[in-house]
């Protein structure tokens, strides 16, 4: 009789355990699970590929004093024009999708606004900001190896880690919100200018575009130097018509128009003659008109804009154009 309740109270033991395993088992997930939630969180895989073109327009700053309007406009397979006006220059950035690229860049250090073109480091970089669907989307035939990073906290709520190698050894690391599975932070290394910088950049503000999400206000920093970026999106079109000849090579900028000398202004009038009134002494002799002033130029951004990971929507990629910023997913 002991034997018989001892064995029952092993087995009773041992099926308690058991049932103590099962919710481990319930919520751990691989990198893939987490994918495939990312992924879904924005509307889904299917909806994401089925969109063929994309016009992201907002406003960029770099600081105090270098902020304005920028555009960026993305076509399938990996097209990409991107435009930032500071202080009345504007900074180009185009990709043909293939190989060429082209910089128009009139904050550059030698001063040199003629098209120039794309070197290798920014051929990398722009390749992966022209993918409008994310690193996530397809990872493997894009060689991107993925694995999960364990957990953190952003602004104080949980988010899941996943660890992001793509194609060129470049490393970086994706927060997602671990209840709405959608990214809240960017970490990673660019190379920009032949040096390597660690790049955060945070989303928030997601909004709704024709079923998808996206993220219309992404902050980067990049720690231990003054370069930072803020980007406010105020319109994301989807499947806009877009001309093909955005993805060539760009036309130099037109040169401002000369401006004309201003006209002298006569010389005042000599006094008609009258009588001579008695004075104790002959009356000054005018004095001549002043020029007009000049106003002074306008002040230029007292460093040249970083060059923008433009916003590429909705991951979110120096005196360079700055390091674009990196779609989230």
């Amino acid at each position: 009789m002991k034997t018989s309740i001892t064995r029952t109270r092993r087995t009773f033991a041992i099926y308690v355990a058991m049932l103590g395993l099962f919710p481990l088992a319930a919520v751990a997930q691989t990198a893939d699970d987490l994918v495939a939630k990312v992924l879904a969180a924005r509307g889904g895989a299917e909806k994401i590929k089925a969109v063929r073109s994309q016009r992201v327009s907002g406003t960029i700053s770099f600081g105090p004093g270098a902020e304005g309007p920028f555009t960026v406009e993305f076509v399938r397979p990996g097209k990409m024009h991107m435009d930032i006006t500071i202080d009345d220059q504007t900074v180009v950035r185009v990709y043909d999708g293939k190989s060429a690229g082209w910089v128009i860049n009139p904050f550059a250090r030698d001063h040199n606004k003629d098209v120039q073109p794309m070197g290798e480091q920014d051929l990398q970089n722009i390749a992966d900001e022209s993918d409008f669907d994310g690193p996530l989307v397809d990872y493997q035939s894009k060689g991107n190896h993925i694995e999960l990073a364990g957990q953190d906290q952003v602004d104080g709520k949980p988010v899941n880690l996943l660890k992001l190698t793509n194609k060129n050894g470049d490393v970086r690391t994706y927060s997602f919100d671990a209840s709405s599975n959608l990214a809240v932070k960017w970490q990673g290394k660019r190379k920009v200018d032949n040096q390597e910088l660690d790049v955060v950049t945070f989303f928030s503000d997601y909004r709704d575009v024709d079923g998808l999400k996206f993220a219309f206000e992404v902050d980067s920093d990049t720690p231990g130097t003054q370069l930072m970026q803020k980007i406010a999106i105020a319109k994301i079109e989807l499947n806009a018509d877009i001309d093909a000849q955005r993805f060539g090579k760009p036309q130099p900028p037109a040169p401002a128009p000369e401006t004309p000398p201003a006209a002298e202004e006569p010389p005042a009038p000599a006094p008609t003659p009258s009588a001579p009134e008695p004075s104790p002494s002959p009356a000054p002799a005018p004095a001549p008109d002043q020029p007009p002033s000049t106003p002074p130029p306008s002040p230029s951004p007292s460093t040249p804009p970083p060059s923008t990971p433009p916003p590429t929507a909705p991951e979110p990629s120096p005196p360079t154009p700055p390091p674009s910023t990196p779609s989230p997913q």
